[in-house]
């Protein structure tokens, strides 16, 4: 029994308690920031505060999508739910690009006019900072997921942060530079916008039904023109529905005078010959040589 609960316990998510631990732990740190952040006058930990929040957000919807994702194929999505995991991505990084111009935008008027923010302040709560944060990115880095482990790198993104604010409150401690806080703030939301632009841009490859990045076509029709009775390959089409489960329809063309039982031998064998090549879900149309296929050049 412990056996196969160990397993389940990797192989899911959802059943880890590591997302959850790390969302309640990211939230209720958030609202201390933003709390201390209006107290301490400074930008660059309401800019941390705000990609903070974005954490939690984002922590929430990978739990709610990554379980509507494992909900199995029904009448109305004939591939499953797979893709719902994308939508959380893309939510979050709206929410993310939003909130990073916001506070671009009050950074860019403190710069123009300082305002002084409590050093002191700043440096008790970065210290916090870094230690929640560690603590988080600790725990998810032992889980297996995906999920956990994007999960992890937004925490060291908040590490990172709070390192920056830390030194920042530190520097003025002792130096009169108020526009060292704006400026903070500003390298933090410009961090977060290259981030959200990767991950945009991965999940908008697979919206758009993209060669996944883990499929070499090339490799693929090789591989298949070296099984014996299979003479051409075309209308070789690839997706992904969610970055790791792979689709792919191709159709094959065998030797005239080939028996069905080759024929059924042939696609066993291709697609015993794909699953090494991270396509999860295989369609194979075949036809004979001196058939004439409309799709052959599309």
């Amino acid at each position: 029994m412990d056996q196969q609960h160990h397993h389940n316990h990797h192989h899911h998510p959802t059943s880890t308690g590591n997302l959850r631990v790390a969302f309640w732990l990211n939230t209720g740190f958030a609202i201390l920031e933003l709390i201390g952040g209006l107290y301490t006058n400074s930008v660059a930990i309401l800019s941390d505060a705000l990609h903070d929040f974005g954490d939690s957000l984002s922590l929430g919807l990978a739990h709610y999508f990554e379980k509507k994702s494992t909900k199995r194929r029904d009448q109305f999505f004939s591939y499953g739910y797979k893709r719902f995991s994308l939508l959380g991505a893309f939510i979050n990084s709206v929410v993310l690009i939003m909130g990073s111009v916001f506070v671009i935008q009050e950074a860019l008027k403190r710069i123009s006019k300082p305002e002084h923010p409590d050093a002191k302040g700043m440096l008790v709560l970065a210290i916090i900072g870094v230690a929640v944060n560690a603590l988080a990115m600790l725990r998810l880095r032992k889980g297996n997921s995906v999920n956990e482990k994007v999960v992890s790198l937004h925490f060291l993104e908040d590490v990172l942060g709070w390192v920056a604010v830390l030194i920042g409150s530190i520097v003025m401690m002792f130096v009169d530079v108020p526009i060292l806080d704006p400026l903070l703030s500003i390298l933090i939301a410009g961090f977060i916008l290259f981030n959200v632009y990767k991950n945009l841009r991965y999940s908008f490859r697979i919206i758009l039904q993209g060669i996944p990045a883990d499929v070499n076509i090339e490799e693929i029709r090789k591989k298949i023109l070296t099984i014996p009775g299979i003479t051409g390959v075309h209308d070789m089409h690839t997706w992904t529905l969610d970055g790791q489960y792979n689709i792919m329809t191709i159709h094959v063309v065998l030797k005239q005078q080939t028996s069905m039982e080759d024929t059924i031998k042939i696609k066993e064998e291709v697609r015993h010959c794909l699953e090494h090549l991270n396509i999860q879900h295989l369609t194979i149309e075949t036809e004979l040589e001196n058939q004439v296929c409309e799709l052959k050049d599309c």
